[in-house]
C-alpha cells in the first residue's frame, strides 16, 4: 500500500508527466517544474525532496491506481474473454485521458536513473500480472484459451503487444486514437489466444 498523496503533490505529479510528455526526461527539473505551476521551487521542495522522489511519487500513484481500476473492471460474473477485455479497454481509456503516464513509464533514461525507480516501474508490470494471469488461467481451465502454450508464455505475449502498442502511441505523439487501436489489438490477441475449436 502506498502512502496517501495530497491533492497538492497530486497536481506537482500531473504537471511533471506532462514535462516529461514534452521535453523528456532531461526537461523535468525542478525549477521548471514551479515554473510550470508558477510556484517558488522552495514551494515544490515542501512536498517532495527530489527530482527522483516526484518520479518515483507519480509512479506509485499510476501503480496503486492501476490496482483499485482492476479490481473494480474484473468480476467473477464475466468470462474470461469480458474480463480480458475489461482490464485492456480500461487501461486505454485511462491513458487517453492522461498520456503522461505513458510517458512516465516510457521515458528515454528512466530505468537506468535509480534503483528506486527500477523498483516501482516493475511494480506496475506486477500489478498487471496480478490481474491478468488468473483471467488467462481461468481461460485455459474453461477451454476458452488455448493450452498450446504456457500461461508464463501467453502473458508474455499478452503484455508485450500492450508495451508494443503503447510505445507506438508514444512514439507517434499521441497522434491516433488510442482505444480504437487498442480495441483491434484486443480482439486480434483474443483471435489469437482462442482455443481453435471454438
Amino acid at each position: 500500500m502506498i502512502k496517501s498523496i495530497s491533492d497538492r503533490q497530486l497536481e506537482i505529479i500531473e504537471a511533471a508527466g506532462k514535462i516529461l510528455t514534452a521535453s523528456g526526461l532531461s526537461g523535468l527539473t525542478i525549477k521548471n517544474l514551479a515554473k510550470e505551476m508558477k510556484f517558488s521551487e522552495s514551494a515544490i521542495y515542501r512536498h517532495f525532496a527530489s527530482k527522483e522522489d516526484i518520479i518515483i511519487s507519480l509512479l506509485e500513484y499510476l501503480a496503486q491506481d492501476m490496482e483499485n481500476r482492476f479490481s473494480r473492471v474484473i468480476t467473477d460474473e464475466q468470462s474470461p474473454e469480458e474480463n480480458f477485455r475489461a482490464i485492456f479497454q480500461n487501461q486505454f481509456s485511462f491513458f487517453k485521458m492522461n498520456p503522461h503516464f505513458v510517458v512516465a513509464v516510457f521515458s528515454d533514461g528512466l530505468i537506468e536513473e535509480s534503483q528506486r525507480i527500477n523498483e516501482k516501474i516493475l511494480r506496475i508490470m506486477s500489478v498487471k500480472m496480478k490481474h491478468l494471469m488468473p483471467v488467462l488461467k481461468e481461460g485455459q481451465e474453461k477451454h476458452v484459451f488455448t493450452k498450446s502454450i504456457s500461461i508464463d508464455d501467453l502473458l508474455n505475449v499478452v503484455m508485450g503487444t500492450f508495451r508494443l502498442q503503447m510505445f507506438k502511441w508514444r512514439v507517434a505523439n499521441f497522434d491516433f486514437d488510442i482505444r480504437i487501436k487498442g480495441e483491434h489489438m484486443i480482439e486480434s490477441l483474443l483471435t489469437l489466444i482462442r482455443t481453435k475449436s471454438k
